[in-house]
């Protein structure tokens, strides 16, 4: 149980965050892009620092420890389901296409991209209705998350025992719903301001928190015992053809999560995921907070720092903190096991993580630290999607359809409105789904699927018109939404359909773009000139020539390709470090540190010398 110390620190922290909903609702009612964006005037660094905050999700925090405890080094690849290394692809080049188009939002850049045509009023639907899918999936994932995590502490049959009626499979909606509740009034009321100031502030609490529990385990940690516990491929980022980590002794049954998880053919599952997380990262970033983090900064070039910004703070803090964790797991194993065993005599790893919190190791205090930053995560995850929720509803359907004309006030009280009733849904997928991992599986491996197509051919192809993008993205998400229910398919990962996905995806591309004009040549020529993509823009290139003969085409392919295969082993290296010095391999960790070095100097040299808006 928590103690008076534990609880006064989560409720300073909660009071902090209605503080600064309070005191910045007045700059951003001023007008649209101040609430959603915050008037494009928050410094690249205090973004980044954000953005890396609201990745520091509780509920991916969860799964991360959970595929740590089991597949050691070897987990470091697995986060490229989402993929985590497009922060590179933003780095280098992608997040300065997309500032400088100056929208708002990713539906307002379909306009920039394919002017106003009927296609390009279709396809601006379409991106409406998959951002708003995206946000509601997320916005589950985390609720799932942060309910199953505070049950534990908070036992709310114990301390409402007028709750006894609810029943025990949602007892932790009841607290994710409480929860959220916080994330919704300083959303709501501050913006991207507030959102950003609270992710700052949560971002330090973290950073104390990681640190703590890096050092608790390894001041429990014996290296011998410890490895003695171990398959000796736990160490090991090396893989074959097969996993071929065989848990043995009393850890024996984590070879049925392996088997579940369906990682156990590797070299396949990490091909597919290498394929489709590049395709992934060259379509751009998702229309979720972090686009809305990139549309927010003051230049391309900020925009470059910002993304680049959050793998150096993200990475290295938040693996302290899953290492850490996950050691202590697995030491105090017999300790725990009653705890995180569910009803069905299994272990469920997404409990771990609020196990060991729980764990006499932490001291009162820092339970409370803990706690309140991945409350703070949570929340901060929440506010930055629901903001982007917010800004598709408001800004691409409520302004552009209905209300043109709105007036600052109308806005925000769409705004206010449209928050409420995303969280509403929201909390209804949430009770719908089953766990953490089922979203982010058909998020990851389905949903997403169905962008990818579409999205790298409108940043690459100049014939690539708004007919091709909707029937591209309508093929995508016509069997994302159906394969999961189809009886010989649903048994697979969602991963291993991407695929098929992508294939008729890229039919529905294809044919849409060919069975229509291209797109007006002076819309054509303003995108171009104005994001200077380098790609198959022949014909356009030669007409923003005649016309500006000093244009200069980006000849930069080569060079964006060499920093992002360095960038991606650079934050790989930045994810492996922390967890070699908290099991204590230190030459492993030396060798890792030697890889972010090496990465260092050459995107030193590779990217930030030539960065330009």
């Amino acid at each position: 149980m928590l103690t008076t110390i534990d609880f006064a620190i989560i409720g300073v922290y909660l009071g902090m965050l209605i503080f600064i909903g309070i005191y910045l609702k007045r700059r951003a009612s001023k007008n649209l892009e101040s609430y959603l964006l915050g008037g494009k005037t928050i410094p690249w660094y205090m973004l980044g620092l954000s953005n890396a905050s609201g990745m520091f999700d509780i509920s991916g925090t969860v799964w991360l420890v959970a595929i740590t405890v089991v597949y050691g080094i070897k987990s470091i690849y697995i986060p490229w389901l989402w993929p985590v290394f497009n922060q590179i692809f933003l780095m280098v080049y992608l997040s300065a296409w997309l500032r400088r188009s100056g929208v708002t939002t990713g539906a307002e850049w379909i306009a920039f991209r394919f002017g106003k045509d009927k296609g390009a009023v279709t396809s601006h639907w379409i991106i409406v209705i998959f951002a708003i899918l995206v946000c509601l999936s997320m916005l589950a994932y985390g609720f799932i998350g942060m309910g199953k995590f505070i049950e534990i502490f908070l036992p709310l049959k114990t301390m409402f025992p007028v709750m006894n009626f609810i029943p025990d499979a949602y007892v932790p909606h009841v607290w994710g719903i409480a929860f959220t509740l916080f994330a919704v009034f300083y959303a709501l009321l501050g913006g991207m301001m507030s959102i950003v100031w609270a992710d700052v502030a949560q971002y330090v609490i973290m950073t104390l928190a990681s640190i703590a529990i890096a050092v608790i385990a390894m001041v429990h940690l014996d290296v011998i015992n410890f490895s003695a516990l171990l398959p000796e491929s736990w160490y090991s980022p090396a893989f074959g053809m097969k996993l071929d980590m065989n848990w043995t002794g009393k850890f024996a049954e984590f070879n049925q999560q392996i088997q579940s998880d369906g990682y156990e053919l590797f070299s396949l599952f990490f091909g597919v995921v290498l394929m489709k997380g590049i395709l992934a990262s060259v379509a751009g970033p998702a229309p979720t907070y972090d686009m809305q983090k990139i549309l927010s900064t003051k230049s391309p070039r900020e925009a470059s720092l910002m993304s680049g910004f959050v793998s150096v703070v993200l990475m290295p803090v938040r693996y302290l903190m899953i290492a850490g964790i996950a050691v202590i797991g697995l030491i105090i194993f017999d300790e725990i096991k009653d705890q995180i065993t569910n009803v069905s005599g299994c272990v469920d790893f997404e409990l771990v993580l609020p196990a060991v919190i729980a764990h006499p190791w932490i001291p009162a205090g820092l339970v409370g630290l803990i706690l309140a930053g991945l409350l703070a995560a949570f929340m901060s995850t929440f506010a930055g999607t629901l903001n982007a929720a917010q800004a598709y509803i408001v800004n691409d359907i409520y302004i552009k359809y209905i209300r043109p004309n709105a007036t600052a006030k109308q806005s925000n009280n769409a705004n206010i409105i449209v928050g409420l009733v995303v969280v509403v849904i929201s909390i209804l997928f949430g009770v719908l789904a089953e766990n953490v991992n089922s979203v982010l599986q058909w998020v990851t491996g389905a949903l997403y699927g169905s962008y990818i197509a579409a999205n790298i051919l409108k940043w690459h192809w100049w014939r690539f018109n708004s007919k091709g993008f909707a029937w591209g993205m309508i093929g995508g998400l016509i069997p994302a939404l159906i394969l999961p229910y189809v009886p010989v398919v649903n048994t697979v990962l969602p991963l291993y359909y991407f695929p098929i996905i992508l294939v008729f995806s890229i039919v529905g591309c294809i044919w849409g773009t060919y069975s229509a004009p291209a797109t007006d040549t002076e819309v054509l020529k303003n995108f171009y000139a104005k994001t200077r993509p380098w790609g198959f823009w022949k014909p356009i290139n030669d007409m923003v020539v005649a016309e500006n003969p000093d244009f200069r085409k980006n000849t930069g392919f080569g060079r964006d390709m060499l920093n992002v295969a360095v960038g991606i082993v650079w934050q790989t290296a930045l994810v492996a470090a922390p967890i070699y010095l908290v099991v204590k391999q230190f030459w492993a960790m030396g060798i890792a540190l030697m890889f972010v070095g090496i990465g260092t100097v050459v995107l030193k040299k590779n990217w930030y010398d030539k960065l330009e808006d």
